[in-house]
């Protein structure tokens, strides 16, 4: 099988450089062009042939968003987006996520040599993962750019409980979990739920500067009131609370109230927010009045923590693989029995609101 050619598309000489040198450093990949404009770049897309492009978001003559629409419609191919950590980074990023990018690389605002190299593996991965993706399919963004380090389990912020629990309150939670291609997923859950749906908490792999604006455009498109979550905020019906992209995001129990609990420990497979955590302790604090979801995503982290949602007689469901842009986590969970089901994107919400009494 031959390397997966990648064409690298940014108005800076120097993240071109970086990129190529990051990018062909691994065996499986193959830098075969560079280009500083989208009009460059369309010319050697036909001539070059690339599986995978990486593209900035701000360039001279023609913006990333406005080319990959044009790419997507012309010529669908796999994209990951190179976007700066600010709020305008964040709102030009989810729109080239809504117009079909797989994902996006965090780029540093300062010191861009040694910002991006620190986070070598993640692009490796992010740019393997998107000539695997299904292009065409709902796309989003995913974890936090992040150095090479150990992968923790949830044990490392949460310990697993034995024993039997009762669950004294009847209040229901819903749980969702997301990485590669979550965010419009995600949307599409969210714009179906109805008003008086229980309250849901929700860890989508995203960074710090991403998730309060990723919140906010949530909060438009849904008949439920979204928020970035806080720590002691109460848990209601009716009410979406997002994990910050800086953040665990747990649930406990406060009296007869279930409240949000932020934890700034170690990352858990590598992530923080991990589905994994926030799923743990929703199966130890809301156990058979939960309902646990996994949608598309890269790894495999909430496969376990939903696995123990089960076990404590919790509903559970994955998106299926035919409409995931990457079936890792919602496969990994399906691999382990830990979901009862698996329905296309489409029919997710439906499903959930099937099981709510």
């Amino acid at each position: 099988m031959g390397k997966i050619k990648v064409l690298i598309v940014d108005d800076s000489a120097l993240v071109r450089k970086i990129l190529t040198e990051i990018l062909n450093s691994d065996k499986e990949l193959e830098v075969v062009g560079t280009a500083q404009d989208p009009l460059i770049a369309r010319d050697k897309i036909k001539q070059l042939k690339p599986d995978v492009i990486t593209l900035d978001v701000e360039m001279p003559r023609m913006d990333g968003v406005t080319f990959l629409r044009n790419l997507m419609r012309l010529h669908p191919l796999p994209v990951v987006m190179i976007s700066s950590l600010t709020e305008k980074g964040a709102d030009i990023t989810f729109d080239a996520l809504e117009a079909g990018a797989i994902d996006f690389v965090a780029k540093p605002k300062i010191d861009v040599k040694d910002g991006l190299q620190e986070y070598t593996e993640e692009i490796v991965e992010k740019v393997k993962a998107a000539s695997k993706a299904k292009v065409g399919m709902v796309s989003s963004s995913n974890a936090t750019a992040k150095p090479v380090e150990k992968k923790l389990s949830a044990d490392s912020v949460i310990q697993k409980k034995t024993g039997k629990k009762r669950f004294k309150t009847t209040d229901q939670i819903i749980a969702l979990g997301a990485s590669t291609g979550g965010t419009e997923a995600i949307k599409e859950v969210l714009i179906q739920m109805p008003p008086d749906s229980p309250g849901i908490v929700i860890s989508q792999h995203i960074p710090e500067a991403f998730s309060g604006p990723f919140a906010e455009r949530m909060n438009g498109v849904s008949a439920m009131t979204v928020c970035e979550a806080k720590d002691g905020q109460q848990i209601l019906p009716g009410h979406v609370y997002i994990a910050p992209g800086s953040h665990h995001l747990l649930v406990e129990r406060n009296g007869a109230q279930y409240i949000c609990r932020l934890n700034d420990g170690e990352r858990v497979n590598r992530h923080k927010p991990s589905v994994d955590v926030m799923f743990r302790s929703v199966a130890q604090n809301v156990g058979p009045n939960a309902i646990g979801v996994i949608l598309t995503g890269m790894g495999d982290d909430g496969a376990k923590g939903l696995l123990e949602m089960k076990e404590t007689g919790a509903k559970t469901m994955v998106q299926d693989e035919k409409t995931s842009v990457v079936w890792g986590m919602p496969g990994s969970a399906a691999k382990l029995g830990a979901a009862d089901n698996e329905y296309p994107l489409n029919r997710i919400a439906t499903n959930i609101v099937k099981l709510v009494d």
